[in-house]
């Protein structure tokens, strides 16, 4: 971003987190879907049963786990990465 001007890393920085909240809504919407067909099975009721409840608990945390252990697993690669090139 040396390179850039003022106004074009303004724009490359608003083009970032356009790209950053669509794709957080992209998971989001897919953790919501998953979930819901996951857990949710009973329709006779507009109330959400306790056992559904449950899941959809269980759901949200095993995602969010998921996605923990995903950026650590990211920021090792990217570590041993960085190592590797700064040997070279």
């Amino acid at each position: 971003m040396d390179g850039l001007n003022a106004n074009e890393q303004r724009m490359l920085e608003q083009r970032i987190q356009k790209r950053q909240v669509k794709e957080f809504m992209s998971a989001f919407g897919n953790l919501v879907e998953n979930c819901f067909n996951s857990c949710v099975d009973d329709f006779t009721s507009k109330a959400i049963s306790t056992r559904e409840t449950g899941c959809l608990n269980r759901c949200v945390l095993k995602w969010m786990a998921t996605q923990q252990r995903m950026g650590d697993r990211f920021q090792e690669h990217n570590a041993v990465l960085s190592q590797q090139m700064a040997n070279k």
